[in-house]
C-alpha cells in the first residue's frame, strides 16, 4: 500500500528579519514574518491536494527557543485547524530540546490533538504499514552525526522505515560532526527527511532535503517548496514532487556595466517586468563606470526600489573610471575640486584597503551628483 507524506523543514516561525531594513513607506519585515506563519496553511493544502495524512517537519519549526506566547499560541492553532493531518514535528538546532526546553514543555501541555512532538529518539508507528524514525537535536551544536541513532532503531516487519533528521550533510570526510549521505543503506531506510539546509537538494533517490518552505535570504534564488513524497512498499524508490509554497522570491542579479553606458537603461532591462511587490532583489554591479554613469545608476535604483518587496544595489564591484570632464562638472577649481581630486587618489589608492577606496569612490559620486543636481 503506498503511503504518501509531505516533507517540510526550517519553518523559522517567528523569525524578526532585522537584516532586511524596515521601509519607510512599508511593512516588508511583517510581510516575511506572516508569510512564515502562512506556510502551515500552504503544508495542509499540499497534504489535501496529494492525498497525504501527515506532514513531518525536519527541526527548525520555531527560529528561536523561545519565542513570543502570540507565535507560538497561533502556529499551534493553525495547525490544529487542519485536523484531517497529522504533524509530526522535529526539535532542531534553532529549537532544540535543550535550549527550548519550556517551548517543548507547552507543545506538550498545549498541542491539539493532530500534532505530535517527537521529543525521543525511538520509533513511532504512524500507520499501518509506516513506521517513523525520530532523530531529535538536544543542543544546538552537536559533536557528532545527528542521524546516526537511526542505525538502531527497530522497527516491525514489513513497515516502511521513514527517517527525520536535522543537520548538514558530510562531505564524505570522517569529520564525524555531520549526517553521513549512506545514512539510508546504514539504517535500512526507505526515505530520510532532511531538514537544516534552506535550498532544495536531493542527496540521492531516498535522501532529501527540502528546504525551507519560505525562502529567508539570497542564497538559493528560488521560491520555497515542500516535497510530496510517495513510497509503494518496503525497498521502492520514492516518488518525490516539489510543491512550490513561497511567497516571497529573493534573488541576485548582476549587472555588467562599462562606461559611458545608459545605466538607467541597463538596470531598467535586468528588473522583472512583473511580481515585484514579493521580490526581494539585490543586484551587484560589475564592470566600470563614469561618474555621471554612478549617478545615473543610482538615481534608477532610487526610483525602482519603492516598487520591489525589498532592492538593494551592491556597487563594491563596479569601478570608477575617473575623466578630467567629469571632475570639471563638479568644479574646475577651488574646494570642490581639491575635494574631488583627493577622493579620486583614495579611490585609486595602492595602499588603502578596499573598504576605504569603495567609500572614497561612492563619496566621489554622490559629489558629482549632488553638484549636477544643484546645477539643474
Amino acid at each position: 500500500m503506498t503511503f504518501r507524506f509531505i516533507h517540510a523543514s526550517d519553518l523559522h516561525i517567528g523569525r524578526k528579519f532585522a537584516n532586511i531594513p524596515q521601509a519607510a513607506d512599508g511593512n516588508i519585515r511583517g510581510r516575511l514574518m506572516e508569510a512564515r506563519h502562512g506556510a502551515i496553511a500552504k503544508l495542509a493544502q499540499a497534504a489535501r491536494d496529494h492525498g497525504a495524512a501527515h506532514v513531518l517537519l525536519a527541526g527548525d519549526t520555531f527560529d528561536t527557543a523561545t519565542p513570543s506566547a502570540a507565535v507560538l499560541r497561533q502556529a499551534l492553532t493553525a495547525m490544529g485547524e487542519a485536523a484531517e493531518v497529522t504533524w509530526w514535528i522535529l526539535p532542531g538546532n534553532h529549537d532544540n530540546l535543550r535550549d527550548a526546553e519550556p517551548l517543548w514543555e507547552v507543545i506538550h501541555r498545549d498541542a491539539p490533538a493532530n500534532l505530535r512532538a517527537l521529543m525521543d529518539a525511538a520509533p513511532v508507528e504512524i500507520s499501518t504499514n509506516a513506521s517513523l524514525l525520530p532523530c531529535p537535536v538536544a543542543f544546538r551544536a552537536g559533536a557528532s552525526d545527528p542521524s546516526a541513532p537511526l542505525d538502531k532503531m527497530q522497527s516491525p516487519e514489513g513497515h516502511l522505515r521513514i527517517g527525520l533528521a536535522h543537520g548538514g550533510v558530510t562531505d564524505f570526510t570522517d569529520s564525524g560532526e555531520a549526517i553521513a549521505p549512506d545514512r539510508d543503506q546504514r539504517a535500512g531506510l526507505d526515505y530520510l527527511a532532511l531538514g537544516d539546509w534552506h535550498g532544495r537538494m536531493a542527496v540521492s533517490d531516498r535522501v532529501q532535503y527540502c528546504g525551507t518552505p519560505e525562502q529567508d535570504r539570497f542564497k538559493h534564488g528560488r521560491r520555497g517548496v515542500c516535497l510530496a513524497v510517495e513510497v509503494a512498499g518496503p525497498g521502492a524508490t520514492p516518488k518525490v514532487n516539489e510543491i512550490e509554497t513561497g511567497s516571497f522570491l529573493w534573488s541576485d542579479a548582476a549587472l555588467a556595466l562599462h562606461p559611458r553606458q545608459d545605466a538607467a537603461a541597463a538596470l531598467e532591462t535586468l528588473l522583472p517586468a512583473a511580481g515585484r511587490r514579493d521580490h526581494l532583489l539585490r543586484v551587484k554591479a560589475g564592470g566600470w563606470a563614469g561618474l555621471p554613469d554612478r549617478a545615473a545608476l543610482a538615481r534608477a535604483a532610487e526610483a525602482c526600489a519603492p516598487d520591489f518587496a525589498h532592492f538593494e544595489l551592491v556597487t563594491e564591484g563596479l569601478g570608477t573610471q575617473y575623466e578630467a570632464a567629469d571632475l570639471d562638472e563638479i568644479d574646475r577649481g577651488g574646494a570642490l575640486r581639491m575635494a574631488a581630486e583627493a577622493l579620486v587618489n583614495e579611490a585609486q589608492s595602492d595602499t588603502l584597503p578596499q573598504s576605504e577606496r569603495d567609500v572614497a569612490a561612492d563619496a566621489l559620486a554622490r559629489l558629482h551628483a549632488y553638484v549636477q543636481g544643484a546645477k539643474a
